[in-house]
């Protein structure tokens, strides 16, 4: 069963408890379902789905993870630049530059990158960085791979692109954030993913673009959106190839009783094992 919040409720599924809490809604689809997909707005939500749920949950999206988002990304990225096979899909050594504001998909990006031994440079306008709670769950990750990426982070795009081979954008004003439009949009100026930014910042020369969709003009421009550098529609499709994993995933053909999050995204069960991919 799939769950967002237009379908269930205007504002979140916490929001939604007037008539029954998210324990029951839990317990009762859980009942009927082999897994139940969420696409929620506080992180909060998902994670109490899963607390109470008899079958794995997957987030779908929260405000601080995409895991899905991000299974997709890496599978590109392994695509355009197939170096070699291995745990961690040949890509170690790669460097990712993400140019714009620092939301969930980002955080699950540098998440990603650290595990596969990845680097990621991070540009973002005085005042939108990575959180330190989020910075310190990406630490975390780098702190259990073998050979983990490298986080670094700037207010210069020009400095993030250097020797980049993808560059990233996401949109600038997230879910929640209308009222910031204007604000945003200021702040945001000169954030702008062009073909000269890659020049001027010495991006590799053969760097790929990404963006997880829908794009907005600002934040990147036509000319590499739809330029033979960006592999933008390649990633949408694998979305689905995405979903499809984590539905033929081996957690999904058992039971599982599931209480916590696991800090990552992904949602963890009571024998302590992941039953999400971030």
């Amino acid at each position: 069963m799939y769950l967002t919040p237009p379908a269930v409720c205007r504002q979140s599924l916490t929001a939604c408890q007037v008539n029954e809490s998210l324990y029951d809604t839990s317990v009762v689809l859980s009942s009927m379902t082999s897994a139940i997909v969420a696409r929620v707005g506080p992180h909060a939500d998902v994670a109490d789905l899963a607390k109470h749920s008899s079958v794995p949950v997957i987030n779908a999206l929260s405000d601080l993870y995409h895991p899905l988002q991000i299974i997709a990304d890496f599978l590109t990225i392994a695509e355009v630049n197939p170096i070699s096979s291995g745990p961690s899909l040949g890509l170690e050594g790669l460097k990712i530059a993400w140019i714009g504001d620092a939301n969930n998909v980002l955080f699950d990006l540098a998440i990603g990158a650290m595990k596969l031994g990845v680097d990621i440079a991070v540009a973002t306008p005085e005042g939108f960085s990575i959180p330190n709670h989020m910075r310190n769950v990406i630490e975390q990750a780098a702190a259990t791979a073998p050979k983990p990426g490298k986080l670094s982070e700037t207010t210069t795009p020009e400095e993030a692109v250097k020797n980049a081979d993808i560059l990233v954008t996401d949109t600038w004003v997230s879910m929640g954030q209308e009222e910031e439009t204007a604000k945003r949009l200021h702040a945001f100026k000169g954030f702008q993913i062009t073909s000269e930014l890659a020049k001027r910042g010495g991006a590799k020369e053969t760097w790929a673009f990404m963006h997880c969709l829908p794009r907005h003009s600002e934040e990147v421009s036509d000319e590499v959106f739809y330029g033979p550098r960006s592999v933008v529609f390649r990633e949408a499709e694998n979305r689905l190839w995405a979903a499809i994993c984590e539905f033929f995933s081996e957690p999904l053909h058992r039971p599982a009783i599931l209480t916590h999050s696991s800090g990552t995204g992904g949602i963890r069960s009571q024998r302590g094992e992941d039953t999400m991919i971030s």
